[in-house]
Order: C-alpha cells, then sequence, then structure tokens
C-alpha cells in the first residue's frame, strides 16, 4: 500500500513504543514523517527527528513550522507523547498531577493548535490523539484518566472546529499493548488484566499502528470526533461466560 505518498506525518512521542511503530508503519506506505520526543539519545534513526518537550509550547510552534517549511506541508498530526504517575488520589503530589495533565493533555493541545493553521490553508489535515482505555475511570490513575478523558473533549472539539475546514480529528483509547510501560508490570498482575480481555491477549504495537493509519487515511474522511477503542474488547464490559 502505499497511501501516504506525498503527505507529511508528525508523531510526538515517536522515539519508541507505539510511537515507533507507528512511524514505520506511516514510512512503509510512503509518508515523510517527523517525529519529535524528549529521549534525544533514542530518536537516533533514519526519520527525521527532533528532541521537542510538548509542554513547552515555543518548542512545539517551532518545530511544526520547521517541519512546515522544509517539506511544504503537514497533512497528519498524531498526538502520542504521555506519561503515568500513578498512585492513589490522596497519595498524587501537585508534581505528578501536573506533570501527566502537561505532556499528555496540554501537549496534545500545544500540538494540535500549531497544526491547524498549516491544514487549514492547505484545506486537509488529520488529528489523531492518544487516548486510553483507562477514559473511563481507573483506580490508582486520577491524573491519567483526567487527562485522557480531556483527549476525548479535546477531539470532539477539535472536529467540530476543523470540519469545514478539511480537517478530521479522532482518539485512539489502546488497551493492553506490548509496550515498555506494560513489561514494567509484575507477573501476576500482568496475568489477571490479561485474563479480563475477552481475546485472552494483549495487542501488539503494530495494531495501534494499523488504527492510526486507518484514521488518518484520505479514505477516512468521512470519520471525525470518534474514540476508536484498540483494546481486544476489554471495554465491552464483563461477561457471565
Amino acid at each position: 500500500m502505499n497511501r501516504y505518498h506525498g503527505r507529511v506525518v508528525a508523531i510526538t512521542g515517536g522515539a519508541q513504543g507505539l510511537g515507533l511503530a507507528m512511524a514505520t508503519r506511516f514510512a512503509a506506505e510512503g509518508a515523510t514523517v517527523a517525529v519529535a520526543d524528549v529521549n534525544a539519545e533514542a530518536l537516533a534513526g533514519p526519520l527525521r527527528a527532533d528532541v521537542v518537550d510538548v509542554t513547552d509550547s515555543v518548542q512545539v510552534n517551532a518545530w511544526i513550522a520547521a517541519v512546515v517549511e522544509d517539506f511544504g506541508r503537514l497533512d497528519v498530526l498524531v498526538n502520542n507523547a504521555g506519561i503515568i504517575r500513578d498512585n492513589r488520589a490522596e497519595d498524587i503530589t501537585d508534581e505528578d498531577w501536573h506533570a501527566v495533565l502537561d505532556v499528555s493533555l496540554t501537549g496534545s493541545f500545544h500540538c494540535a493548535r500549531a497544526a491547524f493553521g498549516p491544514m487549514k490553508r492547505q484545506g486537509y489535515g488529520r488529528i489523531v490523539s492518544f487516548s486510553s482505555m483507562s477514559w473511563r475511570g481507573n483506580f490508582g490513575q486520577a491524573n491519567y484518566v483526567a487527562a485522557k478523558a480531556g483527549i476525548v473533549g479535546l477531539t470532539r472539539t477539535l472536529a467540530l472546529e476543523g470540519a469545514r475546514h478539511g480537517i478530521t480529528a479522532n482518539a485512539i483509547a489502546p488497551g493492553l499493548i506490548e509496550t515498555p510501560m506494560l513489561a514494567s508490570m509484575n507477573g501476576p498482575a500482568r496475568d489477571k488484566l490479561t485474563g479480563k480481555i475477552p481475546m485472552r491477549h494483549t495487542g501488539k504495537p503494530e495494531d495501534i499502528a494499523e488504527a492510526a493509519a486507518f484514521l488518518a487515511a484520505e479514505a477516512a474522511g468521512y470519520i471525525t470526533g470518534v474514540v476508536l477503542d484498540v483494546d481486544g474488547g476489554i471495554s465491552i464490559g464483563s461477561s457471565i461466560r
């Protein structure tokens, strides 16, 4: 497939895990890919890579402007950068609250705001932002859940504001995916969670890359404001069988 020939894709948190899988997928389909991450060491690779802190709007604006200047356009923005600082609500510090919200939610806003101008001028754009299956609520993740639920609201608003300009905005809510974050979970806890997945296995980064490549495609132009669960069915609910 060559759906992204001539398209320019910008991905945050693109140095590893889901971001790297998506960058690889878009590039394989012909896209020019620019990735951003705060981890300078992990950014080494064949794709254009920039050290960008998405919590800093000045850095984000400069990055998006440079991508547009160098490649002439910006067709797809993938807001993937995110962190976790899990704890019970009464034990979450101010620092951990703001850190998670600043990277996941405020960072996504910074990037979307910077991308909206170029996308409006060209009359075309796709914004894919990352929520989580946890956005509906999850024990010990008040900060993370607030950020990921905020992504849903942000996405729906961007969809409304971008529709008349040929810009779609959608969110992906991954379930348990084989990433470095999941790898840090101990065996019993991991097995317990996996047992709740109707498909009885975790997902792969490539599953997320497939979803992103679909939502960001030109052919998906009539899909906007949705949250796509990619979670093996865990968000559906429990079963008595």
